[in-house]
């Protein structure tokens, strides 16, 4: 079970209702029922998911819809305005200098995630480093500073070193320039004296701005315990939810730090290290009821142009060939998976073998164009010959029907994009769209 059944079973239900022809409380009962279902499995406590199911009714059968909107979409938004409730508040990072310390248990992510945390202010034009300061796990400096490499971060660590207190002091004197900095800390199987004291001894040193407990999903609901735990030993500001692309339990971790109240102040949803995003509930429930996020898809769209060190022109549809299809596939993959992609244009119901197909596809296509000849890129009818197919076949490893496919696939593109481009509406909804 995924992530996605959730949001899978959600829409299930939410289909089901809009597709009654009379609403009534037997229709809002039968539907809660489903959704108590769909909750508990995701791991959300029950005296949570029977306290919103009871609120969804009471709003359904006692209040009316406002003028000029169904009964339908008046319940569904009801779902919606709950649910978000239910998993906490949007959090809005500030871009100024600071330190952030992370800490956390074995397993939780904490390495992965403080070089994630590290790129994405970096990102946002705040020079960033990393100090590395998990002097118990074996192999922690080298995973760090391969991570922080890769994220191209600043980092600083002292191989072998079990002084914490030397660590961060030599650590903050190297990284002074570098208005964000963060502390990554060691773990352990659970929060105990030694742990407690160590991130004590730390916190006094490196006196951070804020401090971020680093949580795996899919524990679900033992993470309100463990937040909980570890706002009374140290003082917390907030926890970062990671794995939550493939965990059932994310709501349920949600849910629990919600109920806590103890902030979510980022979820990591993938193993790239752009994959890190700041909270925000509207994006989460509308990703799971399958409510396209247009203003999320254009930033991941512009973020992944530039991970792919592509100018704007690279991928402009104006000039579409060959070159400019290549690049869009090379931005598409720092999009993350597919799927991801899919469901911000509400697109989450796409059965998951169609998309494998889709992604096996695209890879193919890199690979083709890739063996193509510079001239062959710019203009596309120098492919209507048998021998330049064979040749790019056989240099792409691929079949001629795949370059055949390849072929037909980009052609139906230009059609279609010719089609937009000449409709009226397109024009008049989006005037640079010419």
């Amino acid at each position: 079970m995924v992530i996605m059944d959730l949001g899978e079973n959600l829409r299930k239900a939410l289909a089901k209702l809009t597709h009654t022809t009379i609403i009534d409380a037997k229709t809002i009962r039968e539907f809660n029922k489903e959704i108590q279902k769909t909750l508990i499995m995701a791991d959300v406590d029950v005296t949570l998911v029977l306290s919103l199911t009871k609120r969804i009714e009471e709003k359904a059968l006692k209040s009316k819809p406002p003028a000029g909107v169904s009964s339908k979409d008046y319940i569904t938004n009801i779902v919606y305005d709950e649910l978000v409730n239910l998993v906490g508040k949007k959090y809005e990072p500030e871009f100024k200098k600071q330190r952030i310390l992370l800490l956390g248990l074995y397993g939780s992510g904490k390495t992965t995630t403080s070089a994630k945390l590290a790129k994405f202010y970096q990102n946002k034009g705040l020079g960033s480093g990393i100090i590395c300061c998990d002097t118990t796990r074996p192999a922690a400096y080298e995973q760090l500073k391969t991570l922080a490499e890769q994220a191209n971060v600043s980092f600083f660590g002292i191989k072998n070193e079990t002084d914490v207190k030397k660590v961060v002091r030599e650590g903050l004197k190297e990284l002074k320039d570098k208005p964000i900095i963060i502390c990554d800390t060691g773990g352990r199987s659970a929060l105990d004296d030694e742990l407690s004291n160590e991130l004590k001894i730390i916190t006094k040193e490196f006196n951070p701005d804020k401090k971020m407990l680093v949580i795996s999903a899919d524990i679900g609901q033992v993470a309100g315990r463990q937040a909980e735990q570890f706002n009374n030993a140290i003082g917390i500001n907030g926890v970062i939810l990671t794995k939550m692309d493939g965990s059932s339990k994310g709501g349920g971790a949600l849910s629990a730090t919600n109920a806590a109240n103890v902030n979510v102040l980022f979820i990591g949803n993938g193993e790239k290290l752009g994959n890190i995003e700041p909270f925000n509930p509207d994006d989460y429930i509308g990703g799971l009821l399958g409510i396209p996020n247009i203003s999320k898809l254009i930033d991941t769209v512009t973020n992944a142009i530039k991970e792919a060190n592509l100018e704007p022109e690279d991928t402009n549809m104006e000039k579409l060939n060959f070159n400019t299809f290549y690049n869009q596939l090379k931005a598409l993959n720092k999009m993350g998976p597919l799927s991801s992609v899919l469901k911000m244009f509400g697109a989450a119901d796409v059965p998951k073998g169609m998309v494998e197909q889709s992604e096996d596809k695209l890879k193919k296509y890199k690979v083709i164009i890739a063996s193509m000849t510079k001239e062959e890129r710019d203009d596309d009818k120098l492919l209507h010959n048998n021998n330049r197919i064979m040749r790019i076949a056989k240099g792409s490893g691929t079949t001629e029907k795949d370059v055949r496919g390849l072929l037909s696939d980009f052609n139906k593109m230009k059609r279609s994009f010719n089609m937009l481009k000449n409709d009226r509406n397109m024009k008049r909804m989006f005037p640079g769209f010419n």
